[in-house]
Protein backbone atom coordinates (compact mmCIF):
# COMPACT_ATOMS: atom_id res chain seq x y z
CA UNK A 1 0.00 0.00 0.00
CA UNK A 2 1.27 3.51 -0.98
CA UNK A 3 1.17 6.83 1.35
CA UNK A 4 -2.08 7.91 -1.20
CA UNK A 5 -5.43 9.04 -0.23
CA UNK A 6 -7.40 5.56 -0.18
CA UNK A 7 -11.08 7.04 -1.68
CA UNK A 8 -12.74 3.43 -1.37
CA UNK A 9 -11.96 0.13 0.33
CA UNK A 10 -10.29 -2.21 -1.57
CA UNK A 11 -11.83 -5.84 -2.95
CA UNK A 12 -10.06 -9.29 -2.61
CA UNK A 13 -10.60 -12.70 -4.70
CA UNK A 14 -8.51 -14.26 -2.83
CA UNK A 15 -9.21 -15.22 1.03
CA UNK A 16 -7.27 -12.68 2.63
CA UNK A 17 -5.10 -15.23 4.84
CA UNK A 18 -4.21 -16.46 1.62
CA UNK A 19 -3.34 -13.59 0.22
CA UNK A 20 -1.29 -11.99 3.08
CA UNK A 21 2.17 -14.21 5.10
CA UNK A 22 1.56 -12.90 8.34
CA UNK A 23 -1.29 -11.66 10.43
CA UNK A 24 -0.40 -8.42 12.61
CA UNK A 25 -3.08 -8.69 15.06
CA UNK A 26 -4.16 -6.31 17.86
CA UNK A 27 -5.61 -7.81 21.07
CA UNK A 28 -8.10 -5.59 22.83
CA UNK A 29 -10.78 -5.39 20.86
CA UNK A 30 -9.76 -7.37 18.13
CA UNK A 31 -9.24 -11.12 20.03
CA UNK A 32 -9.93 -10.11 23.04
CA UNK A 33 -12.10 -7.63 25.38
CA UNK A 34 -11.81 -7.58 29.46
CA UNK A 35 -10.06 -10.63 28.78
CA UNK A 36 -12.53 -12.93 27.41
CA UNK A 37 -12.68 -13.96 23.91
CA UNK A 38 -14.73 -12.03 20.95
CA UNK A 39 -16.97 -13.88 18.91
CA UNK A 40 -15.45 -16.25 16.35
CA UNK A 41 -11.88 -14.82 16.97
CA UNK A 42 -10.81 -18.84 17.92
CA UNK A 43 -12.21 -20.06 15.10
CA UNK A 44 -11.18 -17.39 12.23
CA UNK A 45 -7.86 -17.37 13.74
CA UNK A 46 -7.51 -21.41 14.24
CA UNK A 47 -8.82 -21.72 10.40
CA UNK A 48 -6.15 -18.81 9.36
CA UNK A 49 -3.09 -20.63 11.00
CA UNK A 50 -4.03 -24.16 9.75
CA UNK A 51 -3.78 -22.72 6.53
CA UNK A 52 -0.83 -21.57 6.92
CA UNK A 53 -0.67 -18.02 7.68
CA UNK A 54 1.16 -16.94 10.39
CA UNK A 55 -0.40 -15.20 13.62
CA UNK A 56 1.76 -12.58 15.06
CA UNK A 57 0.01 -10.70 18.29
CA UNK A 58 1.11 -6.63 18.17
CA UNK A 59 -0.07 -5.22 20.94
CA UNK A 60 0.25 -1.61 22.87
CA UNK A 61 -0.42 -2.54 26.28
CA UNK A 62 2.88 -3.07 27.76
CA UNK A 63 1.20 -4.32 31.09
CA UNK A 64 1.93 -8.08 30.44
CA UNK A 65 4.88 -9.74 29.20
CA UNK A 66 4.69 -11.85 26.01
CA UNK A 67 4.69 -15.03 27.77
CA UNK A 68 1.54 -14.30 29.99
CA UNK A 69 -0.02 -13.03 26.98
CA UNK A 70 0.62 -16.26 24.98
CA UNK A 71 -0.87 -18.00 28.04
CA UNK A 72 -3.58 -16.35 28.12
CA UNK A 73 -4.13 -16.75 24.36
CA UNK A 74 -3.49 -20.53 24.89
CA UNK A 75 -5.99 -20.70 27.97
CA UNK A 76 -8.90 -19.25 25.00
CA UNK A 77 -8.17 -21.89 22.83
CA UNK A 78 -5.99 -19.88 20.33
CA UNK A 79 -2.31 -21.71 21.05
CA UNK A 80 0.56 -19.19 21.00
CA UNK A 81 4.02 -18.74 21.50
CA UNK A 82 5.63 -16.31 23.48
CA UNK A 83 7.15 -14.98 20.20
CA UNK A 84 4.56 -14.81 18.28
CA UNK A 85 3.45 -11.67 20.63
CA UNK A 86 5.52 -8.08 20.25
CA UNK A 87 4.27 -4.97 22.46
CA UNK A 88 5.15 -1.70 23.38
CA UNK A 89 6.98 -2.51 25.61
CA UNK A 90 9.38 -4.15 23.58
CA UNK A 91 9.12 -1.49 20.94
CA UNK A 92 10.15 1.16 23.85
CA UNK A 93 12.97 -0.99 25.29
CA UNK A 94 14.82 -1.21 22.02
CA UNK A 95 14.27 2.58 21.53
CA UNK A 96 15.52 3.66 25.46
CA UNK A 97 18.43 1.03 24.51
CA UNK A 98 19.53 2.84 21.29
CA UNK A 99 20.21 6.08 23.35
CA UNK A 100 21.51 5.36 27.17
CA UNK A 101 24.41 3.03 27.98
CA UNK A 102 24.20 -0.88 28.33
CA UNK A 103 23.43 -1.60 32.04
CA UNK A 104 21.66 1.94 32.57
CA UNK A 105 19.48 2.49 34.95
CA UNK A 106 15.24 2.95 33.77
CA UNK A 107 12.77 4.50 35.64
CA UNK A 108 9.57 2.29 35.97
CA UNK A 109 6.06 3.74 35.55
CA UNK A 110 3.97 0.42 34.65
CA UNK A 111 3.97 -3.31 35.05
CA UNK A 112 6.14 -5.96 34.58
CA UNK A 113 5.90 -5.95 30.71
CA UNK A 114 8.37 -2.83 30.84
CA UNK A 115 10.69 -4.76 33.41
CA UNK A 116 10.92 -7.43 31.14
CA UNK A 117 11.36 -5.78 28.14
CA UNK A 118 14.12 -3.87 29.65
CA UNK A 119 16.08 -6.32 30.77
CA UNK A 120 15.85 -8.33 27.52
CA UNK A 121 18.11 -5.06 26.33
CA UNK A 122 20.15 -4.96 28.89
CA UNK A 123 18.83 -2.60 31.08
CA UNK A 124 17.91 -2.10 34.63
CA UNK A 125 14.77 -1.18 35.65
CA UNK A 126 14.49 1.09 39.01
CA UNK A 127 11.51 2.27 41.08
CA UNK A 128 12.53 5.59 42.34
CA UNK A 129 13.72 8.61 40.71
CA UNK A 130 16.18 8.97 43.15
CA UNK A 131 17.84 5.28 41.97
CA UNK A 132 19.77 7.83 39.61
CA UNK A 133 17.97 6.68 36.80
CA UNK A 134 19.17 8.17 32.98
CA UNK A 135 15.80 7.59 31.69
CA UNK A 136 12.23 7.59 32.32
CA UNK A 137 9.92 4.77 30.79
CA UNK A 138 5.90 4.96 31.14
CA UNK A 139 3.27 1.96 30.18
CA UNK A 140 0.18 0.88 30.92
CA UNK A 141 -0.12 -0.13 34.73
CA UNK A 142 -3.87 -1.21 34.90
CA UNK A 143 -6.01 0.41 36.96
CA UNK A 144 -4.69 -0.99 40.65
CA UNK A 145 -1.29 1.77 39.39
CA UNK A 146 -0.68 4.10 42.26
CA UNK A 147 -0.86 7.61 42.04
CA UNK A 148 2.58 8.06 43.72
CA UNK A 149 4.06 6.47 40.67
CA UNK A 150 2.89 9.76 38.47
CA UNK A 151 5.00 12.20 40.87
CA UNK A 152 8.55 9.28 41.05
CA UNK A 153 7.93 10.22 37.27
CA UNK A 154 8.25 13.95 37.17
CA UNK A 155 10.37 14.09 40.24
CA UNK A 156 12.82 12.36 37.42
CA UNK A 157 11.80 14.42 34.83
CA UNK A 158 12.10 17.61 35.96
CA UNK A 159 15.96 16.70 37.02
CA UNK A 160 16.33 16.20 33.27
CA UNK A 161 15.78 12.45 32.84
CA UNK A 162 14.62 11.90 29.24
CA UNK A 163 10.94 10.60 29.38
CA UNK A 164 9.65 7.57 27.29
CA UNK A 165 6.12 6.11 26.74
CA UNK A 166 5.51 2.33 25.63
CA UNK A 167 2.01 4.56 23.68
CA UNK A 168 -0.37 7.51 23.90
CA UNK A 169 -3.84 5.30 23.44
CA UNK A 170 -6.36 7.59 25.47
CA UNK A 171 -8.76 4.29 25.95
CA UNK A 172 -8.57 0.16 26.11
CA UNK A 173 -11.76 -1.64 25.83
CA UNK A 174 -13.18 -4.24 28.60
CA UNK A 175 -15.93 -6.10 29.05
CA UNK A 176 -17.54 -3.28 30.98
CA UNK A 177 -17.00 -0.43 28.05
CA UNK A 178 -13.67 1.71 27.30
CA UNK A 179 -11.52 2.65 29.90
CA UNK A 180 -8.78 5.20 30.19
CA UNK A 181 -5.68 3.76 28.58
CA UNK A 182 -1.85 4.70 28.70
CA UNK A 183 -2.87 7.97 26.53
CA UNK A 184 -4.44 9.15 29.77
CA UNK A 185 -1.92 8.73 32.19
CA UNK A 186 0.66 10.05 29.95
CA UNK A 187 -1.17 13.04 29.99
CA UNK A 188 -1.26 13.48 33.73
CA UNK A 189 2.36 13.56 33.43
CA UNK A 190 2.58 15.86 30.88
CA UNK A 191 0.46 19.00 32.12
CA UNK A 192 2.36 18.30 35.43
CA UNK A 193 5.79 18.57 33.83
CA UNK A 194 5.29 20.73 30.83
CA UNK A 195 7.50 18.13 28.94
CA UNK A 196 7.31 15.54 25.68
CA UNK A 197 7.75 12.03 25.72
CA UNK A 198 9.39 10.26 23.03
CA UNK A 199 6.78 7.31 21.84
CA UNK A 200 7.37 4.00 20.50
CA UNK A 201 4.03 2.59 19.80
CA UNK A 202 1.44 2.42 17.67
CA UNK A 203 0.90 4.14 15.14
CA UNK A 204 4.74 5.08 15.18
CA UNK A 205 7.50 3.85 13.26
CA UNK A 206 9.50 1.98 16.35
CA UNK A 207 6.50 -0.19 16.84
CA UNK A 208 6.82 -1.17 13.21
CA UNK A 209 9.99 -2.04 13.53
CA UNK A 210 9.58 -3.79 16.06
CA UNK A 211 7.26 -5.95 14.98
CA UNK A 212 9.24 -6.23 11.51
CA UNK A 213 12.00 -7.62 13.08
CA UNK A 214 10.45 -9.94 15.43
CA UNK A 215 8.12 -11.40 12.66
CA UNK A 216 10.38 -11.51 9.28
CA UNK A 217 6.88 -10.89 7.80
CA UNK A 218 6.96 -10.26 3.75
CA UNK A 219 3.17 -9.69 3.18
CA UNK A 220 1.84 -8.71 6.36
CA UNK A 221 -1.93 -7.58 7.09
CA UNK A 222 -2.03 -5.61 10.09
CA UNK A 223 -5.98 -6.16 11.70
CA UNK A 224 -6.98 -4.05 14.14
CA UNK A 225 -10.44 -2.26 15.76
CA UNK A 226 -8.23 1.56 16.29
CA UNK A 227 -8.04 4.10 13.29
CA UNK A 228 -5.31 6.10 15.12
CA UNK A 229 -3.16 3.55 16.12
CA UNK A 230 -3.80 0.23 13.96
CA UNK A 231 -4.73 1.47 10.72
CA UNK A 232 -2.63 4.73 11.06
CA UNK A 233 0.28 2.33 11.23
CA UNK A 234 0.09 0.29 8.73
CA UNK A 235 -0.65 3.71 6.53
CA UNK A 236 2.81 4.81 7.90
CA UNK A 237 4.36 1.37 7.54
CA UNK A 238 3.01 1.19 3.98
CA UNK A 239 1.13 -2.05 4.23
CA UNK A 240 -2.59 -3.26 4.18
CA UNK A 241 -4.69 -3.16 6.84
CA UNK A 242 -8.38 -4.70 7.86
CA UNK A 243 -10.42 -2.98 10.36
CA UNK A 244 -12.58 -4.66 12.17
CA UNK A 245 -15.39 -3.38 14.46
CA UNK A 246 -15.29 -5.22 17.46
CA UNK A 247 -13.83 -2.67 19.17
CA UNK A 248 -13.92 1.18 19.60
CA UNK A 249 -13.82 1.99 16.03
CA UNK A 250 -17.82 2.89 14.70
CA UNK A 251 -19.27 3.00 11.44
CA UNK A 252 -19.81 7.04 11.99
CA UNK A 253 -16.29 7.47 13.00
CA UNK A 254 -15.00 5.06 9.77
CA UNK A 255 -17.15 7.73 7.45
CA UNK A 256 -15.08 10.57 8.74
CA UNK A 257 -11.55 9.16 8.32
CA UNK A 258 -9.23 11.55 7.37
CA UNK A 259 -7.05 8.94 4.73
CA UNK A 260 -4.48 7.99 7.01
CA UNK A 261 -6.99 6.28 9.12
CA UNK A 262 -8.79 4.69 6.12
CA UNK A 263 -8.06 0.67 6.17
CA UNK A 264 -7.70 -1.08 3.38
CA UNK A 265 -10.58 -3.57 4.11
CA UNK A 266 -13.72 -3.43 6.34
CA UNK A 267 -15.57 -6.06 8.00
CA UNK A 268 -17.74 -7.17 11.05
CA UNK A 269 -15.37 -9.28 12.82
CA UNK A 270 -11.85 -11.91 12.29
CA UNK A 271 -14.33 -13.79 10.24
CA UNK A 272 -13.21 -11.35 7.17
CA UNK A 273 -9.63 -12.77 7.13
CA UNK A 274 -11.06 -16.02 6.14
CA UNK A 275 -12.73 -14.34 2.96
CA UNK A 276 -12.45 -12.34 0.17
CA UNK A 277 -13.47 -8.89 -0.04
CA UNK A 278 -16.28 -7.65 -2.19
CA UNK A 279 -15.17 -4.95 -4.98
CA UNK A 280 -16.14 -1.85 -4.17
CA UNK A 281 -17.07 -0.13 -7.78
CA UNK A 282 -18.72 3.48 -9.15
CA UNK A 283 -22.11 3.32 -10.21
CA UNK A 284 -23.32 6.53 -11.58
CA UNK A 285 -23.08 9.12 -9.06
CA UNK A 286 -22.06 6.72 -6.03
CA UNK A 287 -20.41 3.65 -5.39
CA UNK A 288 -22.05 -0.30 -5.33
CA UNK A 289 -20.73 -2.97 -3.25
CA UNK A 290 -23.06 -5.80 -3.13
CA UNK A 291 -26.37 -4.99 -3.30
CA UNK A 292 -25.97 -1.12 -2.29
CA UNK A 293 -25.36 1.81 -3.35
CA UNK A 294 -24.38 4.61 -1.78
CA UNK A 295 -23.91 8.40 -3.16
CA UNK A 296 -22.80 11.48 -0.82
CA UNK A 297 -25.66 14.27 -1.54
CA UNK A 298 -24.96 17.66 -0.41
CA UNK A 299 -26.05 17.47 3.03
CA UNK A 300 -25.99 13.79 3.93
CA UNK A 301 -24.99 10.43 2.53
CA UNK A 302 -27.70 8.06 0.78
CA UNK A 303 -27.96 4.91 0.48
CA UNK A 304 -30.34 2.44 -1.05
CA UNK A 305 -30.73 -1.61 -1.85
CA UNK A 306 -30.09 -4.45 0.51
CA UNK A 307 -28.40 -7.08 1.51
CA UNK A 308 -25.34 -7.70 3.98
CA UNK A 309 -24.81 -4.96 6.12
CA UNK A 310 -20.76 -4.81 5.61
CA UNK A 311 -21.40 -4.09 1.80
CA UNK A 312 -23.48 -1.11 2.66
CA UNK A 313 -21.02 -0.09 5.08
CA UNK A 314 -18.43 -0.53 2.17
CA UNK A 315 -20.27 1.52 0.16
CA UNK A 316 -21.09 4.19 1.96
CA UNK A 317 -17.29 4.97 3.09
CA UNK A 318 -16.49 4.88 -0.84
CA UNK A 319 -18.83 7.80 -0.92
CA UNK A 320 -18.06 9.87 2.22
CA UNK A 321 -14.17 9.24 1.72
CA UNK A 322 -14.24 10.78 -1.87
CA UNK A 323 -16.00 13.56 -1.13
CA UNK A 324 -12.81 14.39 1.26
CA UNK A 325 -11.59 16.13 3.93
CA UNK A 326 -13.85 18.36 6.16
CA UNK A 327 -16.94 17.56 3.66
CA UNK A 328 -17.11 13.80 4.52
CA UNK A 329 -17.09 14.94 8.13
CA UNK A 330 -19.88 17.22 8.07
CA UNK A 331 -22.22 14.87 6.09
CA UNK A 332 -25.14 13.32 7.69
CA UNK A 333 -24.84 9.27 7.46
CA UNK A 334 -26.72 8.79 10.44
CA UNK A 335 -30.06 7.28 8.49
CA UNK A 336 -28.16 4.98 6.24
CA UNK A 337 -25.82 3.39 9.10
CA UNK A 338 -29.18 3.31 11.22
CA UNK A 339 -30.44 1.13 8.25
CA UNK A 340 -27.01 -1.20 8.70
CA UNK A 341 -27.66 -1.51 12.29
CA UNK A 342 -24.44 0.08 12.64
Amino acid sequence: MSQTARTRPEGSERALSEAYDTALLDLDGVVYAGGEAIAYAVESLGTARTGGMRLAYVTNNALRTPDSVAEHLTELGIGTEASDVITSAQAVARLISEQVPQGARVLVIGGDGLRVALRERGLEPVESADDDPVAVVQGFGGPDLPWGRFAEACYAIARGVPWFASNTDLTIPGARGIAPGNGAAVEVVRIATGAEPQVAGKPLPPMHRETILRTGAERPLVVGDRLDTDIEGAFNGEVDSLLVLTGVTDGAQLLAAPPQHRPTYVDADLRGMLTGQPEVVEAGDGFRCGGYTATAGAERLELDGEGEPMDGLRALCAAAWTAGGDAACELDGGKALARLGL
